[in-house]
């Protein structure tokens, strides 16, 4: 079961919180008949109160969190903005529900949510809120970080965050996007987060999502945000270590305690302690079972 940094707490002694899984799947809030089979399917459903739901649905949306209540220890809530008309609505019906991680959209300020204590993943998807990240991270009640490219190019007057099929770098994200999804992964490390990815918005493209979880996990990210249920089983596998590292992992873990923090070698390749740790972070994701 996943540990949460409470309000009050110092970022020295909080517990940090870590995802049931790396799949997390998002599911609009004003939809109660997909919670329990989004549950279902993915690790953890982001029960989502802001960009799913049409504003005449909104109300309906809280009613719904309220009424319809799964499983509080895999359910993440989504709300709107600091500042927005719904933002104090929605704190105010996660209040009424089981659920205490809450993911806000725009986050532009580490004030934005310590404003009101509860557990944050903070989404960093504005030019503000990106070049404020650290600042975020540090907040007491932060418990991770998430990055969205489409709200982030279209905040800097963009038309897209990747290059399209006729453009050199197919597929893949532009410049700043990649900057910062390196940045929150940076900020998110440093303050002892967790750092989950962007969806993939494009259902379509599997081999493109397969090559995003995979540099995701190369880059120690914790989990990856997803929209649609087709995807978790490529962001669980993505994430789950081939039977080869594992077997080189526990080699080198093995090797470690032989040599009592000595260099050695292993299948050739000479080891010390930044590698020592690639090896634990890899052992570190040998799947469990799936959530629920």
């Amino acid at each position: 079961m996943s540990g949460v940094r409470g309000s009050g707490m110092t970022g020295s002694t909080a517990q940090s919180w870590t995802p049931a899984g790396p799949a997390l799947l998002f599911c609009p809030a004003d939809r109660p008949e997909r919670y329990a089979k989004a549950l279902d399917r993915a690790d953890m459903v982001i029960l989502d109160l802001e960009d799913a739901v049409a504003e005449v649905n909104k109300a309906d949306a809280r009613e719904a969190l309220i009424a319809d209540p799964i499983a509080a220890d895999r359910v993440i809530v989504r709300i709107n903005p600091a500042g927005s008309v719904e933002h104090q609505r929605d704190l105010d019906a996660v209040q009424c529900t089981p659920y205490r991680v809450v993911m806000q959209a725009k986050v532009e300020s580490a004030a934005q949510i310590t404003a009101h204590g509860l557990p944050t993943i903070a989404l960093i998807e504005t030019p503000l809120g990106a070049v404020r990240v650290e600042e975020i991270a540090a907040a007491p009640n932060c418990v991770g970080l998430m990055w969205g490219a489409e709200d982030l190019a279209a905040g800097m007057g963009g038309t897209s965050s990747r290059f399209g099929a006729d453009e050199p770098g197919t597929g893949g994200y532009r410049d700043i996007a990649r900057h910062v999804r390196a940045r929150v992964r940076l900020a998110a490390a440093a303050f002892g987060v967790a750092a989950i990815d962007a969806v993939h918005i494009d259902i379509a493209d599997v081999d493109g999502l397969v090559a995003e979880v995979r540099d995701a996990v190369a880059q120690g990210y914790t989990a990856t945000a997803c929209i649609h249920p087709s995807q978790v089983e490529h962001i669980r596998a993505g994430y789950a270590p081939s039977a080869e590292r594992v077997e080189w992992a526990r080699k080198v873990c093995d090797g470690a305690l032989a040599h009592d923090g000595g260099v050695f070698a292993v299948d050739g390749q000479m080891i010390d302690g930044p590698v020592i740790a690639q090896a634990r972070a890899i052992l570190a994701r040998v799947m469990q079972p799936p959530a629920g």
